[in-house]
């Protein structure tokens, strides 16, 4: 291909996902890839050093790109996989490694179907869909595809008539609203079965006709006044939807340097002598002016990542005056005892925003009640000291566990000053 018709083809590609087509002279598919930014992707690819001496071997061979455009990076992810089963492009045969390719599998050893990340060579009872040439963009796309399909990842066996079911508490997954938790008799085999469905469709390229019907079963379930399940049909449209929007990266606040939530956690389980990294992490405020119109705050964060659903507001109803521990009793108090009352999971670790007054006030809390997390945390401003068990842990400044908790800390105080502040102009308007 010449640098003139190949200048002019960079440029007629559009800077969205989808998937592309190196052809050769003949016409012949040679390699078919996948991009979140077509034209960067396949641009990438006409450098003259790039890649292994196969790839640029085929490169070599190249006389046209073709591409089709794709709602999303997990549309393209699942659109190249069914074309590279279509067409077999000789260049898709084999992975860098020599591994077997990752396939996504549909379970089907029990009447609730798993969805798994599996190798063509596993031995496994299960619908397969694939070939997949990364296993952790698979992965990546299975949690996105969670958000609106809500299925199981586990390797739990569920019979339908296991009186046993109803008895489970369910994991972590549930509590987020990534799994409908057919583990605890939380949905019918026959509503886990249309999910399921809807998925097949998803994964088949059904996208808009699959819109299409969600969008016609939640009018439906509002006629017939089954508001709980109009609004579960609602969230999957609008998780079907969001696929295509990006979120930005996590910064701490007050510093312009993104954080890597793995690597936090990673670093937060370490520090506190944890088997495995937390997954789990809540904070806690208090906000007032002078004693009034105070308020608590709770956010969670889920696998270092702000999960909105689980924050928590408070108006203190049992403290007057100043009394920041009283408030951080009452908080607490609440918090653990609507966690126990409604069997939901306890967060791994718990930061109070304050020094070691603050954490034994959380702490007395916690005893009263009976319940409470793996780790009970405090972090003090001025000086950013964690504090355990009421004394000081020495950490480096400069410690992702520690940017990780000012993170956290900082969230839990923009909420209760947010919530503060709503309340005082209440109260001024009035």
């Amino acid at each position: 291909m010449g640098p003139a018709k190949l200048r002019r083809l960079l440029a007629s590609l559009p800077e969205t996902p989808g998937v592309y087509f190196m052809k050769d002279g003949r016409g012949r598919v040679l390699y078919i890839g996948k991009a979140k930014n077509l034209r960067s992707r396949v641009s990438t690819y006409f450098h003259g050093s790039y890649g292994e001496a196969r790839i640029r071997a085929m490169v070599a061979k190249v006389r046209d790109v073709e591409v089709l455009r794709a709602p999303s990076e997990v549309d393209a992810l699942l659109m190249e996989a069914r074309l590279i089963k279509d067409i077999q492009p000789r260049y898709n045969d084999r992975l860098k490694d020599d591994k077997s390719f990752t396939m996504l599998a549909l379970t089907r050893f029990d009447d609730f179907p798993k969805v798994w990340v599996v190798r063509e060579t596993d031995e496994v009872d299960a619908e397969r869909y694939g070939p997949f040439t990364s296993a952790g963009e698979l992965r990546d796309a299975i949690r996105h595809l969670q958000k609106a399909f809500r299925f199981a990842t586990c390797a739990i066996e569920m019979r339908e008539n296991d009186a046993k079911r109803r008895h489970f508490r369910p994991c972590l997954l549930h509590a987020i609203r990534r799994c409908t938790a057919p583990c605890a008799d939380r949905i019918s085999r026959d509503r886990y079965a249309a999910d399921i469905e809807s998925l097949r469709k998803f994964l088949g390229g059904g996208r808009e006709e699959l819109l299409a019907e969600l969008r016609a079963r939640m009018k439906e379930a509002s006629r017939g006044l089954e508001f709980e399940r109009a609004a579960q049909l609602r969230d999957q449209v609008r998780a079907l939807e969001g696929f295509a929007k990006k979120a930005g990266p996590d910064y701490v606040e007050g510093d312009i340097t993104p954080i890597d939530p793995r690597v936090g956690l990673e670093a937060l389980g370490a520090l506190l002598g944890l088997p495995a990294p937390p997954r789990t992490v809540e904070g806690v405020d208090i906000a007032h002016v002078q004693g009034a119109d105070s308020v608590g705050s709770v956010v969670s964060f889920v696998d270092g990542i702000p999960f909105k659903s689980g924050y928590r507001r408070y108006r203190i109803k049992t403290v007057e005056g100043i009394d920041d521990y009283a408030m951080i009793r009452e908080v607490v108090t609440r918090r653990f005892r609507r966690l126990e009352a409604e069997g939901r999971m306890l967060p791994d670790v718990l930061l109070v925003d304050g020094g070691a007054g603050q954490w034994g006030a959380a702490r007395a809390a916690l005893d009263a009640i009976g319940s409470g997390p793996r780790v009970l945390l405090s972090l003090a401003k001025e000086e950013e000291t964690i504090f355990r068990e009421g004394r000081p842990l020495v950490v480096d400044k400069a410690s992702p566990a520690l940017r990780l908790l000012m993170y956290v800390r900082d969230e839990a105080h923009r909420f209760a000053q947010h919530y503060h502040h709503l309340l005082r102009g209440k109260a001024l308007t009035e």
